[in-house]
């Protein structure tokens, strides 16, 4: 095509140039030959445009652009667990056979991550301190109690009433300062966040206290061990709460009703 747009316009300039020694005649046919051999070099070169921007168009439809996804970001494990939202609580460890994940009143729902551990925290804690309040019941029902020894035995709900002032200060300062140090190890501080947020790089329930080095190294045991506390926590959390509803009831000791 180029070597056509040349050919023709070499022709046009020569009988341009001829045409100044032709006779008149002669000249008005060599200037019609002239303006016609530039309308054709002018609209071979408009065709040849035209195809080259096709051809271009075309070329940039082919290759379409990829668009670019940035990778998700990175999200370090603790104690092996990395939260997914597609999971039950982010795959935090808890649903235990039979029933499984079970939440009927749908505390979870729809709930972010922060609000997912900081459920979680509270219901650790809480299997925590029932734990610890149904060996009280059996053991406060059966020793001497501080006040009357075995001469009067009370039963569990009315011993604190009973234990003097002397005792009860050292035993809620013990209180506070085990809830300030998980206060300052788990949750964000007042002005740095928002409220009753934990930490990021906080796992509900894991204070660091391990005196007797029972926590597992590998995510697969810790896991199980959590689903052991979480199911002995939740039963005792149900004991604990029959206990003090059956001896506000009858005022009889546990033990008691049990035929011993």
């Amino acid at each position: 095509m180029k070597i056509s747009i040349a050919f023709l316009a070499t022709v046009a300039s020569l009988a341009g140039g001829a045409s100044a020694f032709a006779p008149a005649s002669s000249l008005s046919s060599s200037s019609s030959l002239t303006r016609t051999l530039r309308t054709t070099s002018s609209s071979l070169s408009m065709s040849s445009s035209e195809e080259t921007e096709s051809s271009s168009s075309n070329t940039e439809e082919i290759v379409p652009e990829t668009p670019i996804t940035p990778p998700p970001p990175a999200v370090t494990p603790i104690n092996g667990w990395v939260p997914d939202a597609s999971l039950p609580c982010y795959g935090l460890p808890g649903a235990i056979a039979p029933l499984g994940f079970f939440d009927p009143l749908g505390f979870t729902n729809n709930r972010e991550l922060v609000g997912v551990k900081r459920i979680r925290e509270a219901e650790v804690m809480h299997g925590r301190v029932s734990m610890m309040a149904v060996i009280g019941y059996l053991i406060g029902e059966n020793t001497p109690t501080i006040a009357y020894g075995f001469d009067h035995p009370t039963i569990a709900n009315h011993q604190i009433p009973e234990v003097p002032g002397t005792v009860l200060f050292p035993f809620f300062l013990a209180i506070n300062i085990a809830e300030a140090f998980r206060a300052a190890k788990g949750w964000v501080e007042p002005g740095l966040g928002p409220l009753f947020t934990l930490r990021e790089n906080y796992y509900p329930g894991d204070l660091g206290f391990d005196p007797l080095g029972l926590k597992p190294k590998n995510a697969k045991d810790f896991a199980n061990m959590q689903e052991k506390e979480l199911s002995n926590g939740r039963l005792a959390m149900i004991a604990a709460a029959g206990f003090c509803v059956q001896e506000q009831v009858n005022g009889m000791p546990i033990l008691a009703n049990l035929g011993f």
